[in-house]
C-alpha cells in the first residue's frame, strides 16, 4: 500500500507503520483529514491536549452506547464502563477501579500466566499463539477475579465474544454474540461480586498463597475500593468487572505479539520485562483511540467544532522526537520515557502494570522453550490495535 494514500487507520495494520507516523508528527502534528472525516492527533502536544481536554468526550454525546448494543445486556455494561463515560460520577467511578487493579497482585498473575504457558506447550505440535496471547491473559485476570477451572476459561471465550461490540465495525451477528456474552459474564462474576460485599471487613485475601482468596482478590479488591469512596451501587462494579477482561484481550494480545516480533528480528535483550516495556511505547499495541467533540476545542490554532471527531494517533506521539530522544530506536530499559500507549489525563487506562506482567511472563516462557515468532507477520485487520497473524 501506497504511504501517499494510507489513513492512520490504515496504518495500524502495516509492516512498517512508523515512517507513516514520523511524516504525520513532523508535518501535520494535528490536522484535518479528509479521508478519514476527523481531525487527527499526532504529536505528543496534540495528544496531551486532547486527552486533557474535558470538552472532548469518549463517546459520541447523542450515542453513549453503540446502537447495535442498545438496549441489551452489553449495551448496559458498555455504558458502565469507566474507559467509555465521561462526567462526575465516571471520574468517581474511576477512582474505584483505579484503586482495585492498583492493588492487583501482580507477581501471582505472573505466576498465573507462566503456568498456563507451560500448560498450552506441554502437549507438543504447532505453538498455540492464539490461545497464548488471546487466552491466557483472559483466564488470568478471570482467576484473579475469582473464575478458576472451567469457569475461568469459560470467562474467556465470552469475553472473546464481547469484545466483538466495540469496533465501530460491528455487525448485527458481532452485537447479537456480545449481548449474550455480556449477559453469561454477569452471571458468573455476579455471585463472586456478591460474596466479596458480603464479606466481613478485615485483612485482604491476596496474600494467601495458592488460595482461593487470593484467586477471587481482584473483585475484593474492587469491592474494598468502593468502601473507601462510599459508592454502594453493585451494578457498575460488575460491569467494570466485566471491563477488567475485556481491556485485557486487544491490548495484552498485541503486547503478547508484538513483543515477540521483536524478539524474531534479532532483540536480544536479557531482561524481558524490560523488553516488554519497551515495546509498549515502541510498538504499540493500541495504536490509537477517538474523542468526540462536545464544545468547540482548540489546539494549535486550528479548531475542532461540536460534533466533530479526533483520531489520537498514541502510536506516533510515542516516537515523537520532542518527548523520546531517538524514538525509533528500540531500546530496552529506556530511562524515563513518555508512553501514551495507555492513555493520559482521566481515562489513562490504569491496568498498564498487569498487563506488563502478564505479557512478560508468556514470553519468557517461549524464550525459555526456545520459540520464536515470526520476523514479517500480517496484522489483523483492526482499527486500533496492532495485533500479529503468529
Amino acid at each position: 500500500m501506497s504511504t501517499t494514500t494510507v489513513t492512520p487507520v490504515e496504518a495500524v495494520r502495516l509492516a512498517d507503520p512508523y515512517p507513516f507516523y514520523a511524516r504525520l508528527v513532523a508535518t501535520r502534528p494535528f490536522a484535518f483529514d479528509e479521508a478519514l472525516g476527523a481531525w487527527v492527533a499526532a504529536d505528543a502536544a496534540a495528544v496531551r491536549a486532547v486527552l486533557g481536554s474535558g470538552v472532548l468526550r469518549v463517546r459520541p454525546v447523542a450515542q453513549p452506547v453503540p446502537a447495535g448494543i442498545a438496549g441489551t445486556a452489553a449495551g448496559e455494561v458498555f455504558g458502565q464502563l469507566v474507559r467509555m463515560t465521561d462526567g462526575a460520577a465516571a471520574a468517581r467511578l474511576k477512582g474505584v477501579v483505579a484503586g482495585a487493579l492498583a492493588r492487583a497482585d501482580t507477581a501471582y498473575a505472573a505466576e498465573l500466566a507462566a503456568r498456563f504457558t507451560r500448560e498450552a506447550l506441554a502437549g507438543g505440535g504447532d505453538v498455540p499463539y492464539e490461545e497464548l496471547m488471546f487466552g491466557i491473559p483472559a483466564r488470568v485476570v478471570a482467576v484473579l477475579s475469582g473464575l478458576a477451572g472451567g469457569a475461568g476459561r469459560e470467562a474467556a471465550r465470552a469475553i472473546a465474544d464481547f469484545v466483538r461490540c466495540i469496533p465501530a465495525t460491528a455487525t448485527p451477528d458481532d452485537c447479537g454474540a456480545a449481548a449474550v456474552a455480556a449477559a453469561r459474564l454477569r452471571e458468573l462474576l455476579g455471585p463472586v461480586l456478591d460474596a466479596a460485599s458480603a464479606a466481613p471487613a478485615g485483612p485482604g485475601l491476596r496474600n494467601r498463597p495458592g488460595g482461593a482468596g487470593q484467586a477471587g482478590a481482584l473483585l475484593a479488591g474492587l469491592v474494598r475500593a468502593a468502601d473507601r469512596d462510599g459508592w454502594v451501587d453493585l451494578g457498575p462494579l460488575l460491569s467494570n468487572a466485566i471491563g477488567f477482561l475485556s481491556q485485557t484481550y486487544d491490548a495484552t494480545a498485541g503486547l503478547i505479539g508484538n513483543t515477540l516480533v521483536a524478539l524474531a528480528r534479532g532483540e536480544h535483550a536479557p531482561d524481558t520485562g524490560a523488553l516488554v516495556r519497551e515495546v509498549v511505547r515502541h510498538d504499540a499495541p493500541i495504536q490509537n483511540t477517538r474523542r468526540f467533540a462536545a464544545g468547540s476545542f482548540t489546539h494549535a490554532g486550528s479548531t475542532v467544532e461540536p460534533g466533530q471527531q479526533v483520531l489520537v494517533v498514541l502510536a506516533a506521539a510515542n516516537r515523537d522526537p520532542a518527548v523520546n530522544p531517538d524514538p525509533h530506536t528500540l531500546l530496552p530499559g529506556r530511562v524515563n520515557p513518555v508512553i501514551f500507549t495507555f492513555g493520559a489525563a482521566a481515562h489513562r487506562c490504569p491496568g498498564e502494570e498487569l498487563a506488563v506482567a502478564v505479557a512478560t511472563a508468556v514470553v519468557t516462557e517461549l524464550r525459555t522453550a526456545g520459540l520464536k515468532a515470526t520476523a514479517t507477520p500480517a496484522y489483523r485487520p483492526l482499527a486500533n490495535a496492532r495485533i500479529p497473524h503468529l
